[in-house]
């Protein structure tokens, strides 16, 4: 399955930045627990296989030391029910994790696990191995990132390159998505079903660009602010779909 290659949704920048100023100055959060890995969940509600996948991904996320992250694509709206939760650039970032691995496996569920390598979604030994196979290089390469409230700005701050290779073209990633949501399905193949989904990420911009320096980022507090997320996530990535290297995460923030 192929597709024009991936573009970032930078108009929605000021959106997303104004909601995670909200998150910060409601709740006071900090950064959660420092997180190991990271699971982006490529699901559709239009995907008979994907519940299981889908209530897998929400036994994950009580893991602290994992950041999962539900994106729903639209390529099977076509089957009789449109994803009320789905995005294009969501299905341009999973075919151009593909054409980074330079493989075609674009399906659903799919699981992308810590951006080197995936794993059907449902077959949770396969995800348990992936995250064992691929954790050593993740915490050899992981760059420290920070999330934190200082007056009415946000500073994040991102580590050095740890390792001796030299890091080109990083992409600073921002996510911001709602822990839960509850959907009944009207058509399709999984018609008259209440499903749940967790970590649903409603925007996903890039925010700067990281080339293995130590950085900050500040962002104003804004006049207007948009409430509505109950989570955000930066992640640090090579290029737009390679390897990750470092993430922070804000989660639990309604309880």
């Amino acid at each position: 399955m192929r597709s024009r290659p991936h573009k970032t949704r930078r108009i929605a920048a000021s959106l997303a930045l104004g909601g995670l100023t909200y998150l910060f100055t409601v709740f006071g959060a900090v950064a959660d627990e420092r997180k190991t890995a990271v699971i982006e969940l490529f699901t559709s509600q239009g995907c008979s296989s994907c519940p299981p996948a889908d209530e897998y991904l929400g036994e994950l996320v009580d893991r602290k030391d994992l950041l999962v992250l539900t994106l729903p694509v639209d390529y099977w709206d076509f089957l009789g029910w449109k994803d009320t939760l789905a995005s294009p650039a969501y299905s341009q970032r999973q075919r151009a994790y593909a054409r980074t691995r330079n493989d075609r496996n674009v399906y659903t569920p799919q699981m992308v696990i810590n951006g080197r390598v995936h794993a059907i979604g449902s077959y949770r030994k396969d995800v348990e191995a992936s995250l064992v196979a691929t954790g050593p290089e993740f915490e050899a390469m992981r760059v420290g990132v920070d999330l934190a409230l200082e007056g009415k700005r946000i500073k994040i701050s991102i580590g050095e390159n740890p390792s001796v290779t030299p890091v080109k073209d990083a992409t600073i990633w921002l996510a911001l998505f709602n822990r839960s949501e509850k959907v009944k399905i009207g058509r399709g193949e999984n018609s008259g079903r209440y499903l749940t989904y967790t970590n649903v990420v409603r925007e996903f911009v890039p925010i700067g660009m990281w080339s293995g320096e130590a950085k900050q980022i500040s962002l104003p507090h804004k006049d207007l602010m948009q409430p509505g997320y109950d989570g955000c996530a930066v992640i640090v990535q090579a290029h737009d779909t390679g390897p990750i290297y470092g993430v922070a995460a804000l989660e639990n923030l309604s309880e």
